[in-house]
């Protein structure tokens, strides 16, 4: 029970008093001869308060005084009088070891103490208390891109190693609505957690680490609370490691109307095949688990079939939010089952209902799919994805930007003396699409997608399917553990190493443009760009495996392992490591002079189109354009000139 003392004397009394007797009143003479206070509330939680005016109501029924003692006084409780309520009362109080004499019953009590004539004053805590208004105030967060909100589990079930995560919104019945209602539920088999590590999730940040972890990606502290209150009003968690079990309840429903924030914590410890109790007592259990009850559509037969999910020796952890955000008189969210065995067009998906486009510079097309489609979104936001990931029961596959591009070519450079590697190619999807840029990644995380430099934020069509991919990890943190990257993990700080990072890739990008993408290319209209090579992913060991050439990835099946063809191998053996593919290199992109001799401009066509060149990774290619084709392209720029002279 927590206490206020309005007495300069007792301003570092105790926080906890053990009551060693209880009696009557008039048993006790000479009370008001001893230093009296002024004895407030303060109730860390409900169940506090509740016990606080059962027992001074105790107290003022059957006229008694409780009597307690610490090391250094002895306190006399006074039952408050009638009709003053139970928020505060007055407690008589003398230092203990100093002669005087209190006898009981009968005889007279004798005190060497006398009264205190200071005035009283007021005794403030210097610690801060959470408004569970506080919690809307966290949802904030993520207020521009709810995906974002959910990418935080995504973080949390990667840092607990896990290897399977499933995603899906489900109907479940409500007792407060009378009806069934949306529940999100983000399931992984990671580690888990304990009651310590549990209380530190639901608690308002944490000391941050010394040294940046490149295999975590949470650091924050505040991921699970602005994820979950941006996703729904209420959480609950449940989650299980090899000796523990630990449900919590993060719920904007269960404080409303009140003061401070009450976040209830059930905890089991295992011994054998026995569970008890952990870190708190019995009665303190029994409130947490009936506010959990009260305020959420669990039982204590759902709780038991959700736990039942996990295996005997099974470890993991369930989130479940439900009261989903609001989008007018829907949800933000909208989603689709899916038909289970269906092809890739029927699968199940959760989309954003709005189906904005975030903003980008230069950007002008509407068909960007990862900024309103979860499963889009999930196929990249790992770098080198290996767990597992469901969205309404069907697999994501994943889809590592590196692995899909043609004409590839890798980049290195030191920015302010730490290594970068940039990875440069055309996609076909992306330019079907009319989307390019410059992916980011930090700890292997997606962070920021499509992000346009150089000439590209000048012109909506420029770099049209042209994809770059890089780590930033290193980059974004100086010598002192901090890093540059924002805490809801969808952006960098400005920064002096943001700043010349941008600038290298502007110019990485269009040399790359002037070299690859804007030169004289004859070729068929139908042509498309294919990867350089075809890669798949084994459903075992996670690792990706280059197809031989000419292999259609596309009649593998869903399940694919190390040993099937094409591969025929084992899991043991090595990844192959992604190399730049075949480029061709051409003419600069301020294009041909017309005063030059048509016939010199063929001789350049041919010499060009059939001589080769070496790309930064050693390989070669060779493209032959013949007479009929160059002096058809002579033709059209004739014309072309005609025109332009006319005019």
């Amino acid at each position: 029970m927590g206490w206020l003392f309005e007495d300069l004397k007792l301003s570092t009394g105790p926080s906890v008093w053990h009551i060693t007797d209880i009696v009557r009143q008039e048993k006790l003479a000479n009370l008001s001869s001893l230093s009296r206070c002024l004895l407030r509330r303060s109730p860390e939680n409900s169940h506090q308060e509740k016990e606080w005016g059962e027992f001074l109501g105790f107290l003022q029924k059957h006229k008694k005084v409780a009597t307690g003692k610490d090391e250094c006084f002895q306190f006399f409780i006074l039952p408050p009088k009638e009709g003053s309520g139970f928020s505060c009362t007055f407690a008589y109080y003398r230092e203990r070891g100093k002669p005087s004499e209190c006898p009981l019953g009968a005889q007279t009590c004798n005190l060497s103490a006398k009264a205190s004539e200071r005035p009283e004053k007021t005794n403030q805590h210097n610690l801060v208390r959470a408004n569970p208004s506080f919690l809307t105030t966290l949802a904030h967060t993520h207020s521009g891109w709810i995906f974002g909100a959910i990418a935080e589990f995504v973080d949390n079930s990667r840092d607990a190693k896990a290897t399977k995560l499933e995603i899906s919104i489900d109907m479940i019945f409500s007792r407060a609505t009378g009806r069934e209602i949306p529940m999100l539920c983000i399931i992984d088999d990671g580690c888990g957690m304990n009651h310590q590590e549990m209380l530190c999730m639901v608690s308002f940040g944490h000391n941050q680490p010394d040294v940046d972890d490149p295999n975590r990606i949470g650091r924050f502290g505040i991921g699970f609370k602005t994820g979950a209150m941006k996703l729904g009003k209420d959480a609950l968690v449940l989650t299980q490691t090899s000796n523990s079990r630990s449900i919590a309840f993060l719920s904007q429903t269960l404080n409303e109307g009140k003061d401070n924030l009450e976040i209830p914590i059930v905890s089991y410890y295992r011994y054998g095949q026995f569970m008890e109790l952990d870190k708190q007592n019995e009665t303190l259990f029994k409130h947490n688990l009936k506010a959990i009850k009260e305020f959420s559509p669990f039982d204590k037969y759902l709780i038991g079939q959700k736990v039942g999910l996990f295996s005997r020796e099974g470890t993991g952890t369930h989130i479940y939010i439900w009261n989903l955000d609001e989008w007018g008189s829907n949800y933000s969210l909208q989603w689709e089952s899916g038909i289970t065995g269906g092809s890739s067009f029927h699968q199940g998906d959760i989309f954003i209902r709005s189906r904005r486009v975030r903003a980008r510079p230069g950007q002008m097309t509407q068909t960007v799919p990862l900024d309103y489609s979860l499963r889009s979104y999930l196929e990249v936001i790992f770098l080198d994805p290996r767990i597992k990931i469901y969205v309404q029961g069907s697999q994501v596959k994943s889809r590592p930007l590196a692995r899909s591009l043609s004409k590839t070519v890798v980049e290195n450079c030191t920015i302010m003396g730490k290594p970068v590697q940039l990875t440069l190619g055309c996609n076909q999807l992306e330019w079907e699409q009319a989307n390019c840029g410059i992916f980011l990644y930090w700890h292997g995380r997606l962070i920021e997608a499509y992000k346009r430099v150089g000439s590209m934020m000048h012109n909506g069509d420029k770099g049209r399917g042209v994809i770059g991919v890089i780590d930033v990890t290193d980059l974004m943190a100086d010598d002192n553990g901090h890093v540059w990257v924002h805490n809801n993990k969808q952006g960098f700080q400005d920064c002096e190493a943001y700043a010349e990072l941008e600038t290298w890739l502007g110019e990485k990008s269009d040399r790359y443009l002037d070299e690859h993408v804007d030169k004289v290319e004859l070729k068929a209209s139908s042509g498309v760009y294919k990867p350089d090579n075809e890669w798949v992913q084994c459903d075992k060991c996670r690792k990706w495996r280059m197809l031989s050439h000419g292999f259609n990835s596309k009649t593998l099946p869903l399940q694919w392992f190390c040993y099937m063809k094409p591969f025929n191998g084992k899991c043991e053996i090595p990844e192959q490591e992604v190399e730049p593919g075949v480029i061709t290199v051409s003419s600069k992109r301020q294009g041909y002079s017309f005063s030059a001799d048509p016939q010199e401009i063929k001789g350049k066509l041919s010499g060009q189109a059939v001589g080769t060149s070496k790309n930064r990774g050693g390989n070669v290619s060779s493209h032959t354009v013949d007479d009929d084709q160059a002096n058809d392209y002579l033709e059209r720029r004739k014309k072309l000139r005609r025109r332009c002279r006319k005019s």
